[in-house]
């Protein structure tokens, strides 16, 4: 007996709308800051993890607004069992 679970769950607590042409699905955001250069320089990098079957497909240079702020797909990377996917991003 194979095991499903409704994925949308796992996006439903702390997920954000995100659009990327016609799709419009939720995923998670995070925003890591990182010091650097010996304290004077803070550094966020932006992170968006969502269902690889909504957004799997970006590559580099598409457009994604996530939470009503336009990001550009820097890299596209499956995780876990390929069910999601994590995309790292910049502000555009």
């Amino acid at each position: 007996m194979a095991i499903t679970e409704d994925l949308d769950i796992f996006l439903a607590d702390f997920g954000v709308s995100c659009t990327a042409g016609a799709v419009t699905a939720n995923g998670i955001l995070d925003m890591p800051s990182q010091i650097l250069s010996d304290g004077m320089v803070l550094s966020t990098d932006y992170t968006l993890t969502a269902r690889a079957s909504n957004f799997g497909s970006l590559i580099r240079g598409n457009a994604i607004t996530v939470d009503s702020v336009a990001y550009t797909v820097r890299e596209t990377m499956l995780i876990d069992d390929g069910k999601f996917v994590q995309i790292a991003l910049q502000k555009t």
